[in-house]
C-alpha cells in the first residue's frame, strides 16, 4: 500500500508523519525549505500528544514520483487545490483515491471537475499545527481527527482500507454517514478564523469580550441560516457545540489562516468567509458579519497577492 502526501506543513505533515511512523510507505511531496530540511534530517513531529520523528523521511517536489500512490492525502492550501489537481491529472492513475483536508467547502468538487468524482473521496481534519521550523511541525491544540467519506455516502472497499490505515496509524478517524454535513459541521468552525485575523486576537482574546463574542455567534448564525437554504442536514444546536468547542480551544491558540494574514502571506480567505458572502448573494441569505470580514481582509490578501 503506498500512499503521498501532497504537502508536508501543519495538517500534512502530521498526519502523514503519523501514517510513516507506523511503518507504511509514505512519500511526502513539499518544496522549498521544507524540501531540504527533510532530505537532510527527516520530519520531526512536536505534539502535545508525544513527540516522534520520522528518519529518513522519503520526500520529493515532483508529482511524478507518485503517480504510483494508493492514496494520495492533500494538506495544501485550499487556494492551491485546483493546480495541484491540473498537474496531477496527466500523471494519476485510474485506481488511486485522492482525499483532500482542505478548509472549507469547495476542495472536493474542484478536485472532481479535474480529476473525475471517481477519484475523489471527500475529507476533513481537526487540529491546531504548524511548521515551527523547517522539517519540524508542532501539534498545539485539539485530538488530531479525520473525517472522510464517499461524495454519494455510499461505502466502498476504499473507505474501510482507508480507515484502518489511519487507525493502525494512531489517528482519531470516522467514515461519515454524510460527508457534506460535516464539512459544513467544519466549515462553520474555522470561519470565525477571519475574525481573529481583523482583531489581531487568539481565540481566547477573542471569546471572552462580550462584544467579539457576540460577533462570532453571529457568523456561526449567518452560516447555519445559509446551509438551511442550501439544505445542509445540520440542526441549530450544532451551533451551540461549535461555540462550546472553541471554548475548549487552548486561550493562545490562533489559526492557519489568521497567521497567514498577520504574516501578510496569501490566504484561505476565498474559501472562508468570501464562500459564505457569495453564497449568501446566490441563495439570498444576508451574511453581514462574514461580509464585514471579508471585505476587511480582502485588500491584505491583493497586496500579499502582488495584485495591487
Amino acid at each position: 500500500m503506498k500512499i503521498a502526501v501532497i504537502g508536508a506543513g501543519g495538517v500534512g505533515g502530521y498526519f502523514g508523519g503519523k501514517i510513516a511512523y507506523a511503518g507504511y510507505d509514505v512519500t511526502f511531496v513539499a518544496r522549498g525549505e521544507q524540501l531540504k530540511a527533510m532530505r537532510e534530517k527527516g520530519l520531526r513531529i512536536k505534539s502535545i500528544a508525544g513527540d516522534f520523528s520520522v528518519h529518513p523521511a522519503r520526500v520529493t517536489d515532483s508529482l511524478q514520483e507518485i503517480r504510483d500512490a494508493d492514496f494520495m492525502i492533500l494538506g495544501v492550501k485550499a487556494w492551491q487545490v485546483k493546480h495541484i489537481a491540473q498537474e496531477l491529472f496527466p500523471v494519476i492513475q485510474s485506481g488511486t483515491t485522492v482525499m483532500p483536508l482542505q478548509n472549507g467547502v469547495l476542495a472536493a468538487e474542484e478536485l472532481s471537475a479535474i480529476l473525475g468524482q471517481s477519484r475523489v473521496i471527500g475529507g476533513l481534519c481537526r487540529i491546531i499545527s504548524k511548521i515551527e521550523s523547517p522539517g519540524v511541525i508542532h501539534h498545539l491544540g485539539i485530538e488530531p481527527t479525520i473525517i472522510f467519506g464517499e461524495l454519494d455516502n455510499k461505502p466502498l472497499a476504499r473507505t474501510e482500507k482507508l480507515k484502518e490505515i489511519l487507525e493502525r496509524a494512531g489517528i482519531k478517524t470516522r467514515i461519515a454517514e454524510n460527508i457534506q454535513t460535516e464539512l459544513w459541521k467544519k466549515f462553520i468552525n474555522i470561519c470565525v478564523s477571519g475574525l481573529l485575523a481583523v482583531t489581531r486576537s487568539t481565540y481566547g482574546e477573542v471569546r471572552e469580550l462580550k462584544e467579539t463574542r457576540d460577533m462570532m455567534i453571529e457568523l456561526f448564525e449567518e452560516i447555519y441560516q445559509l446551509s438551511q437554504k442550501m439544505g445542509v442536514a445540520l440542526e441549530h444546536e450544532f451551533v451551540a457545540k461549535t461555540i462550546a468547542f472553541i471554548d475548549s480551544f487552548p486561550y493562545d491558540a490562533t489559526s492557519s489562516l489568521t497567521r497567514d494574514v498577520w504574516e501578510g502571506k496569501p490566504s484561505e480567505i476565498e474559501y472562508q468567509n468570501g464562500t459564505v458572502v457569495r453564497l449568501g448573494e446566490k441563495y439570498g441569505v444576508p451574511t453581514p458579519v462574514n461580509r464585514f470580514i471579508y471585505n476587511c481582509i480582502l485588500p491584505m490578501e491583493r497586496k500579499a497577492r502582488n495584485l495591487i
